[in-house]
């Protein structure tokens, strides 16, 4: 099956349910814009449909949220089991997210995600692995093989002012009404058109791919003055 075959929608037998992820969608609209400022510059990149991976810098956890809020198409992320807990666990397989379990080759994870890809779906990475500085200094190798083995194509995307004031009410979250701005970059393939996915081939990938992405940082910094 390439990128470009689109099964119905909904829920799969084992898959995330895109009607959840667009479920989530709504609600972070509301809530994101509730709550801050989000500023999207160059959401017509994002292709309109089919496979699409979405390569996303990570210095605060309202990150993906935001992101979620505010893309023009819903978005399966993949999330670490430690959120996973109670109600929060609930809601997050509610609206679509995948589970994985950073510290093994999570099988199901591989799968589900593989699957949001092949039924044309929005896959969301934050390709460090971790918050951190945002900067994509370093880059795990889950993001390009899941580029190269969908043959999907990556978007960058730069979340930017999450993590630059703090909120005096609740200290753990932006300053309230303040901007964040998401900026999406170009799509590109991260493979050279062989389908190898060899650890050499991959970790080419890798190579390009953290190229982009910091090249797409910078540009995104200038172009909203950040």
């Amino acid at each position: 099956m390439t990128e470009h075959t689109r099964r119905p929608a909904g829920r799969t037998a084992g898959l995330p349910s895109a009607r959840g992820a667009a479920v989530g969608r709504r609600i972070g609209i509301g809530l994101m814009r509730g709550l801050w400022r989000p500023r999207v510059l160059g959401a017509h990149r994002l292709p309109a449909e089919g496979a699409v991976i979405l390569a996303v810098n990570h210095s605060h956890m309202i990150d993906g949220p935001m992101l979620m809020g505010t893309a023009p198409r819903p978005v399966h992320f993949l999330i670490k089991k430690e959120a996973y807990v109670g109600p929060l666990g609930t809601f997050l397989r509610a609206i679509g997210q995948v589970e994985v379990d950073r510290t093994t080759a999570d099988r199901t994870a591989i799968t589900r995600a593989l699957g949001v890809l092949e039924h044309g779906g929005v896959l969301g990475i934050f390709p460090e692995g971790t918050r951190g500085d945002g900067d994509f200094a370093e880059l795990r190798a889950g993001l390009a093989y899941f580029a190269v083995r969908s043959g999907a194509p990556i978007v960058p995307v730069a979340v930017l002012g999450s993590a630059e004031r703090r909120s005096r009410l609740i200290p753990g979250l932006p300053a309230l009404r303040s901007r964040v701005d998401l900026v999406f970059g170009e799509p590109f393939q991260a493979g050279d058109g062989s389908g190898r996915r060899t650890r050499a081939a991959l970790d080419a990938a890798t190579e390009r791919i953290q190229k982009r992405l910091t090249a797409h940082l910078a540009d995104a910094r200038h172009t909203a003055g950040r």
